[in-house]
């Protein structure tokens, strides 16, 4: 049953770049108040003006906007401060989009490691501060969704991802564990996980795949409109394309199976010629 979204509160995590600019349209244009939090003041400002200039021009919801909010998503302190102010000023979030990322794309002995630990803070540290920041009013209403962007570098380990591939695994359980979580309560609080293979937003910029038709490189228009479509009609995953559905198959053969597999397909040289975005922020 498709759920109506209009008029409802969402707040996206690095709402300003990449998927999560697109996220932020998509919604705001069906008549959703999205919160976007980035730490870039400028593109926070650009899709808010965006979101404007679709409104007015007839392309999107006139009751959607996209409301611009610096926040560091790395700093629990600063993340509690801008949830306590949203929900006093503008009362309850319905949408929760756990979307901010960073990767370094380095093999493990040359990533520093303060890399390694802005990493965690922002790819799952932060899942955490969020959630525990807006779940009560959801859990109060009983009402509300949270959507948790992992990746399918977090259903299998990756060459140059160990530090992003953990951090994914961890946003995996981290949704799995919440949606027991809610269950055994009987909420009717809705969580999504979102399974993408690499995305062509400029975070992977460089990565190959070895057979386009069985792995591409996917498109972000085609992965939003999952997203949105599973927020719309209250899907628990996103995962795609559909060979990622195999890898909890593939795991239930020797561990062998599952290296010579992913060698074949070409996942464990994937990252052999990342470039990656000069910021490495989703």
């Amino acid at each position: 049953m498709k759920q109506k979204v209009s008029g409802k509160t969402a707040v996206i995590t690095g709402g300003a770049s990449g998927l999560g600019r697109l996220v932020s349209l998509d919604l705001a244009g069906r008549g959703v108040r999205v919160i976007a939090w980035d730490l870039d003041r400028e593109a926070l400002d650009g899709v808010a003006a965006e979101a404007r200039a679709n409104a007015s021009s007839g392309k999107g919801n006139p009751c959607g906007e996209i409301v611009p909010m610096v926040v560091d998503v790395s700093d629990r302190k600063a993340v509690y401060a801008a949830a306590d102010k949203i929900l006093a000023e503008r009362g309850n979030v319905e949408i929760l989009i756990n979307n901010a990322g960073v990767v370094s794309g380095k093999k493990l002995l040359d990533i520093p490691d303060e890399k390694i630990e802005k990493t965690f803070q922002v790819n799952i540290l932060s899942h955490f501060w969020t959630t525990k920041a807006f779940l009560p009013s959801m859990l109060k209403n009983d009402s509300g969704h949270i959507v948790t962007i992992s990746s399918a570098a977090g259903m299998i380990g990756v060459c140059g991802l160990a530090d992003y591939s953990a951090t994914k695994f961890a946003a995996f359980g981290f949704n799995e564990s919440l949606r027991m979580e809610l269950r055994r309560l009987k909420s009717s609080v809705r969580t999504t996980i979102v399974c993408p293979f690499y995305i062509n937003t400029g975070l992977f910029a460089g990565v190959k795949t070895r057979f386009p038709l069985l792995l591409p490189i996917l498109e972000p228009d085609r992965v939003v409109r999952k997203i949105v479509r599973a927020i719309l009609r209250g899907r628990q995953a996103v995962i795609t394309p559909p060979i990622v559905y195999t890898l909890p198959i593939l795991r239930m053969f020797p561990v062998g199976v599952l290296d010579f597999v992913a060698g074949f397909l070409g996942v464990s040289s994937s990252m052999d010629e990342f470039k990656g975005r000069d910021n490495g922020n989703r």
